[in-house]
């Protein structure tokens, strides 16, 4: 059983070269961000290099504007043999507030791969005594 942490992974403002041409931010660029995070937290763990599976249940519950800080959590939900399962958030701050609201949620499988690119065992690189 895993003991689930919600971990910041990274923290940026949105800015105009983030939107779309209707001057909205990019839903493209919030899923970049959060397949960075859900990747960034995958690698530490499987010991090197990773690929995305699968993202699902990508929800977007309110807008983010320019000016918005977007911050991007995430938390293990499964580790399997090659893969490893995350939840990812993204929470935001608009400038005149100081609370954080939920913005968008999904979850990411990326897999372990060996040096020839091919899928590997999560737990192959870890030291015996792990």
């Amino acid at each position: 059983m895993i003991e689930k942490e919600k971990v910041l992974v990274s923290r940026t403002i949105a800015v105009p070269a983030d939107t779309n041409p209707w001057g909205d931010i990019f839903g493209g660029w919030i899923m970049s961000l959060m397949d960075i995070a859900a990747g960034s937290i995958a690698a530490r763990l499987a010991r090197g290099s990773i690929a995305t599976k699968a993202i699902n249940n990508v929800i977007f519950d309110i807008p983010i504007f320019v000016g918005d800080e977007v911050s991007v959590y995430a938390e293990i939900d499964k580790i399997g043999n090659t893969s490893i399962t995350l939840d990812v958030f993204v929470t935001i701050r608009r400038r005149e507030q100081q609370e954080e609201k939920p913005a968008v949620r999904g979850t990411f499988v990326m897999v372990a791969l060996d040096e020839n690119r091919r899928p590997r065992p999560v737990r192959q690189k870890w030291p015996l005594n792990e």
